[in-house]
């Protein structure tokens, strides 16, 4: 079967675990397919990006918010009301 990799550079989970920091360092910033029987078993992502894909992911969440509300009947106050 066929699986797709989402990074651009692979490494056993043999290779992680004998050397976690060397496998983080060699994509050099980018994430890293972490492979098990040559297949995808997740992704080491970096502490930067990944904070930059949450950031992503609530500002996605945000804006679906926005669109839903967009047709709600707006309601006009005064701060004197307050």
């Amino acid at each position: 079967m066929t699986t797709r990799v989402l990074a651009e550079v692979a490494a056993s989970i043999t290779e992680l675990k004998a050397n976690p920091m060397k496998v983080a360092g060699s994509a050099y910033g980018e994430p890293v397919a972490i492979l098990n029987r040559n297949e995808p078993a997740f992704y080491c992502v970096p502490a930067e990006i990944y904070e930059k894909m949450m950031d992503r992911l609530e500002d996605l969440e945000l804006l679906h918010l926005v669109q839903e509300r967009n047709s709600e009947e707006s309601v006009s106050v005064s701060l004197d009301d307050l």
